[in-house]
């Protein structure tokens, strides 16, 4: 309704509305309403058994905050710390607040870390890692990559040079590294 100087209507009163509307107001007296028990406040009646609730066993010191007194009652343990990326995240969780940036700085560094063992770990298994398959570099020449990354007007399209150096330099800095460790083995191996 538009700004008038006219005094607006008033709104209709629950009879004019129950007679227009069938079924209006049918939940306006309390004893009608389905919910009415339920929205009774009884702080006994929480259904909870525990002042409490009864805590996880903790097989290992778990790490929690500086800020929290004691772990919550239940955690994850999907994935425990383990290696010196779980010596990292120990450290940032045992010295730093978490409304610290070195907190989380030492977490990122802790995953990354956690990303290169995890692949050298997988050497050492019957199964190691595909770094080919694994990045989906072969779908660039199967599955038209570079007509899809040079069509339309794609905003990621400044970093596409970089991409190849970013996945490969790694593997191509291993290899080289584990290269000139054997030939120097090689060389001073007697003979």
């Amino acid at each position: 309704m538009p700004y008038t100087p006219d005094k607006p209507k008033l709104a209709e009163s629950s009879d004019e509305l129950r007679a227009r509307i069938p079924g209006w107001g049918a939940d306006l007296d309390p004893k009608d309403r389905p919910s009415v028990p339920k929205e009774r406040f009884d702080p006994d009646l929480t259904g909870a058994h525990w002042e409490f609730p009864e805590r996880q066993p903790e097989r290992w010191p778990r790490e929690r905050s500086i800020e929290h007194k004691f772990l919550t009652p239940v955690f994850g343990t999907s994935c425990p710390p383990k290696g010196l990326s779980g010596v990292i995240r120990r450290y940032s969780y045992r010295t730093y607040s978490e409304g610290r940036a070195a907190h989380w700085l030492l977490l990122l560094a802790a995953d990354r870390l956690d990303t290169v063992e995890s692949t050298l770990r997988s050497f050492l298994t019957r199964d190691p890692d595909n770094p080919v398959n694994e990045t989906g570099v072969l779908s660039e020449f199967t599955h038209h990559g570079l007509s899809s990354r040079l069509r339309g007007k794609r905003v990621d399209r400044v970093h596409h040079p970089l991409d190849p150096v970013i996945v490969a330099a790694p593997w191509v800095l291993a290899g080289g590294a584990a290269y000139l460790a054997l030939r120097r083995i090689v060389r001073r191996a007697p003979r």
